[in-house]
């Protein structure tokens, strides 16, 4: 069933993001006002692999007050392509060049409230090109075993959502393919 939009209403807008508020009809059932929050720009990702390897950030988040560790990821800039804003996100974040970055998945993060949609990429024969451009990114940036992935999700040190997917997507259909 199709619920049915009648009209938005802006609540708060800025570079980073939008909230408005919808007048939706769900067939059938009541009307009512429904908080809908919008992202402007391309949100990307990347599993960074290097044979039984994966590149990974650990960092805080001041949100959720935690620490984890975290892909590689961030906004494609006005007018540049998802994998250009990728590539340019891993050097930036990591040090590390990819030689080849190509897309795994797409998916909507949080489809109940937000239009914000991931892309999600595999890139390989990442090459040290020099220490990470944003320092804020993360406290260290190391080369995880593959195998540990499971464990360090299960003890939660892999919180992030979009890694989170992005990890099992590749360990339970990229890899195998």
């Amino acid at each position: 069933m199709r619920w049915t939009v009648h009209g938005h209403r802006d609540v708060y807008a800025s570079e980073w993001v939008r909230v408005t508020l919808d007048d939706v009809e769900v067939p059938g059932g009541p009307r009512f006002d429904h908080h809908v929050v919008h992202f402007p720009r391309a949100s990307v990702s990347a599993v960074v692999v290097d044979d039984s390897r994966v590149l990974l950030l650990w960092r805080h988040r001041f949100i959720t007050d935690t620490w984890g560790w975290e892909i590689p990821a961030g906004w494609a800039d006005p007018g540049e392509q998802p994998v250009a804003a990728i590539t340019r996100e891993i050097e930036e974040e990591t040090g590390y060049r990819p030689a080849l970055v190509r897309p795994m998945t797409e998916y909507n993060a949080l489809s109940g409230i937000s239009d914000m949609r991931f892309t999600t990429f595999v890139a390989t024969g990442a090459t040290f090109a020099g220490p990470p451009a944003d320092h804020s990114e993360s406290s260290k940036v190391e080369w995880v075993p593959l195998a540990e992935i499971p464990k360090l999700a299960a003890d939660g040190q892999i919180q992030d959502g979009p890694s989170l997917t992005a990890l099992t997507y590749y360990l339970a259909v990229e890899r195998r393919s």
